[in-house]
């Protein structure tokens, strides 16, 4: 299954134009399931705080959601990945100030879900561009990742210039030191599942904490996981420091996603 609508219409090829030449753009990804989505409503807060930062405009979340139902229902579709852009065909580099109107572009595809294999990760040092926002500034974090593969593992964990861990190519880290839930602070784009998990956590009355993790912190923390848009991933090391994917922490986290409503679209 693969569907792209532009505005509530098939997309177009100018579309598909306008949107690939500009490349100046912010987007969201989610899973629906049932025709719901987790975090539903997060998502909608995340487009409109990267129009207002990208655009200076309003995105009316209701205009998001009904195209969102109409494309489901054009592709009989109740199970899916969606992902949701916006931008402007008015955007100009050469005045790009002036934007008078928002696309939204929404594409489906096949339902997606985490793999079960713990990642071995490496760290690269790399600091997100406007990390408050989820937009089309991406080749660095693909080609890392790329790098990543190539230098044998499974992806691309970030430090930033202070040698703080802040996030992964696509996907926030989290660590267990065996009583608490630690979350790095440094600037990153802070994701949705991340928020999910957090608040999940936060109703079972499990401890955690925001500070700074630096690579000479890894040994004292037992295990870590990805938090992103298909689910949780167990980490099975960092840097070659090795960590626990027993079935504790993943169980609590899963425990803790439940928590979390599915919101009808």
């Amino acid at each position: 299954m693969s569907l792209v609508f532009c505005n509530g219409h098939p997309a177009t090829t100018e579309d598909l134009r306008a949107l690939a030449l500009r490349n100046y753009n912010h987007f969201t990804v989610m899973q629906i399931r049932g025709g719901a989505v987790q975090g539903l409503q997060l998502h909608l807060q995340r487009l409109q705080a990267g129009t207002r930062e990208l655009f200076a405009m309003e995105l009316d979340p209701g205009r998001v959601t009904a195209d969102l139902r109409h494309v489901l229902e054009a592709a009989n579709a109740n199970d899916c990945s969606a992902r949701i852009t916006v931008f402007s065909r008015d955007f100009d580099i050469d005045d790009p100030g002036r934007v008078s109107n928002i696309d939204v572009l929404i594409a489906l595809g096949p339902p997606s879900t985490a793999t079960t294999s713990p990642l071995r990760v490496k760290t690269y040092r790399h600091e997100r561009v406007l990390p408050q926002i989820k937009h089309a500034g991406t080749f660095p974090l693909f080609h890392f990742r790329r790098q990543a593969r190539l230098d044998g593992y499974d992806d691309a964990l970030f430090v930033d210039a202070e040698g703080r861990i802040s996030e992964g190519s696509i996907w926030n880290i989290g660590f267990w030191d065996g009583a608490r839930v630690v979350w790095p602070q440094a600037p990153a784009l802070r994701g949705i599942m991340e928020q999910l998990v957090e608040a999940g956590l936060r109703d079972l009355g499990v401890e955690q904490v925001r500070r700074e993790v630096v690579l000479a912190d890894l040994p004292g923390f037992q295990a870590a996981f990805a938090s992103y848009s298909r689910g949780i991933h167990a980490l099975a090391a960092i840097d070659g420091v090795p960590l626990d994917t027993g079935p504790e922490l993943p169980g609590r986290l899963a425990e803790a996603l439940a928590t979390r409503p599915w919101e009808p679209i």
